[in-house]
């Protein structure tokens, strides 16, 4: 039996009823390309990735080869679902529609958890590199400007969150790309000895940690791509969502894939796994150290305070969307749904509070309260990932009965490779339960995903009885 879908008009930028309030459609398909392409290129590929290499040692290549496939199918699903149906919750919303207000509830309010755990850790890195350059203003003082900047900044129209997003993204790519470029030249020897595989086979071999340092090294990369999904939620805003989506998600995703694989393999050829300074400086800063490329600390540092500044400006966007998104389907507080001149002004306030609650644990309780935040908020990707392939196998097949006309994005070998991404994302949660700092972190995920899912059934009861009594 078909099913007929309702959608809020505050979810739809293609249907709204005279006056109501409705977000502006201020982003262009430049925008959305250049979100599509830096908002998942930050602090984490320029530092973090360095405690990947240190965990896994070469074959860091293969886990990010690994994962970037993965993304990739998650990406492609969530372009047919959002370009057959734009929406400002884009996978929450779907999620709601295909499988009850659990599913929706469930994958938005824990991707919202995740995009504010992550601006506390952007905003804290940066305040602390700024500390560094500015000493006499204290870390959190910088933390607190760089809050303030950015809520006022998301408070105001779209464009200006797209204009901001446009050039951080744009330095971010002009960076991988020189790197890329000069690594490459590095390799054929023009800056000294060409290494050849020395640096891949003569520290330990290729897999010199063995399973257990793939197991460690597979959570910091699934880690690095998180924030992905953004792209499909400023698609709402934009000028026209369905062409938009589906091309950012077309030209970006295999692009990242590149960005991420190739500097990976750039580092491990160049530079001994092992090497301390890959862990505690960034790959990036070592490899240019290597190359004799004079001002490499200062300049990736330079770079990394930008990605997260970008970071800090994607997710506090993509987060208050999804709130907003939630409150006007019934999925919290109403007051967070006040929109003032085109923004979900209160959703903005509210996800920049939390962010901010959020630093102020990480100072008072670093190791209790702002750990096990961070740990659900890294468990998060993969509820929604989970969740985004359950939808897609059901939205794709009732679009092909009722709307065929909207498959303008087509999931490649539908459905055998939607369930290798769900099972891929089952192994990923199994080889978390296999160590005792992964079930810690699973445990604390499961309450919260358990309280997310109740609250979300009981309104899809309520919704079913008022439904009956109407």
């Amino acid at each position: 039996m078909s099913r007929t879908i309702t959608r809020s008009p505050q979810d739809s930028p293609q249907a709204t009823q005279p006056g109501e309030s409705v977000l502006s459609h201020g982003l262009k398909q430049r925008h959305l390309s250049m979100i599509a392409l830096g908002g998942v290129i930050g602090a984490g590929l320029f530092v973090g990735s360095g405690v990947g290499i240190a965990a896994a040692g070469p074959a860091i290549v293969l886990l990010f080869a690994a994962t970037g496939a993965l993304v990739m199918l998650i990406m492609r699903m969530l372009g047919e679902m959002s370009a057959a149906r734009p929406s400002t919750g884009s996978f929450s919303v779907h999620a709601e529609e295909e499988l009850g207000s659990w599913a929706g509830a469930t994958s938005g309010w824990m991707y919202w958890l995740m995009l504010c755990a992550g601006v506390a850790a952007e905003a804290t890195a940066a305040g602390t590199i700024m500390h560094t350059w500015v000493s006499f203003i204290p870390a959190y003082g910088w933390v607190a400007i760089f809050m303030v900047f950015f809520c006022a900044s998301n408070l105001t129209a779209v464009k200006n969150f797209g204009e901001f997003e446009f050039w951080f993204a744009a330095i971010k790519v002009t960076t991988i790309v020189a790197f890329l470029v000069l690594g490459v030249l590095g390799i054929l020897g023009v800056f000294g000895d060409a290494p050849g595989t020395s640096q891949l086979t003569g520290h330990g071999g290729f897999f010199p940690t063995g399973a257990a340092g793939l197991a460690a090294g597979l959570l910091t990369t699934i880690s690095g791509f998180a924030g992905l999904e953004t792209v499909t939620i400023a698609a709402a805003e934009s000028d026209n969502p369905s062409r938009n989506v589906a091309r950012a998600v077309r030209t970006a995703v295999w692009r990242i894939a590149v960005f991420y694989i190739g500097s990976m393999a750039v580092v491990v050829t160049l530079v001994p796994w092992n090497n301390p300074k890959v862990a505690t400086e960034g790959p990036y800063v070592t490899v240019l150290d290597r190359l004799g490329i004079p001002a490499a600390g200062t300049i990736m540092q330079i770079v990394v305070l930008l990605a997260l500044l970008s970071a800090m400006n994607a997710n506090i966007y993509g987060s208050s969307r999804m709130a907003y998104s939630l409150v006007h389907r019934g999925q919290g507080p109403r007051l967070l749904g006040k929109v003032t001149g085109g923004v979900p002004a209160a959703a903005v306030l509210a996800s920049c509070l939390f962010g901010f609650a959020a630093v102020i644990a990480g100072i008072v309780w670093p190791t209790t309260v702002f750990a096990w935040l961070l740990n659900i908020a890294g468990c998060a990707v993969l509820v929604v990932w989970s969740i985004v392939c359950l939808t897609q196998l059901r939205m794709r097949r009732r679009l092909e009965r009722e709307t065929p006309e909207l498959l303008s994005v087509r999931m490649w070998g539908f459905p055998y490779l939607t369930w290798v991404a769900l099972v891929a994302i089952l192994g990923v949660f199994a080889v978390m339960a296999a160590g005792a700092d992964g079930r810690q972190q699973l445990a604390g995920t499961a309450v919260v995903v358990a309280v997310l899912a109740g609250a979300g059934h009981l309104k899809q009861r309520r919704d079913q009885r008022v439904a009956v009594t109407d």
